[in-house]
């Protein structure tokens, strides 16, 4: 092994160190961020869209009831989703009251 050999897989040995620290110091937070974002939007349109399987009167209800047969696969889940937080401010984590 000459040493220009032995340089470059030091040089990619580094790359590979210095990309994990860059995914876990600054990409893997922001993917996480733009995920829970991403599921309270899901949640609010599920929510606006069928409030009345919760208990609360809608007019808008009526007519998104076309859109469960399209959307029951994800319906379901978020239905227990919902049903598994104890309250928003259980699972809103920015809350400090």
């Amino acid at each position: 092994m000459t040493i220009h050999e032995r340089f470059a897989k030091i040089r990619e040995q580094t790359a590979e160190v210095l990309h994990g620290l860059f995914h876990g110091m600054i990409e893997h937070p922001a993917f996480e961020q733009i995920e829970d974002e991403a599921m309270d939007q899901e949640d609010a349109f599920f929510f606006a869209c069928f409030a009345d399987a919760f208990g609360i009167p809608s007019p808008v209800s009526y007519y998104t009831a076309e859109l469960l047969p399209y959307m029951a696969e994800d319906f379901e889940a978020w239905e227990r989703r919902l049903w598994d937080h104890g309250s928003v401010l259980d699972w809103k984590g920015h809350y400090h009251f």
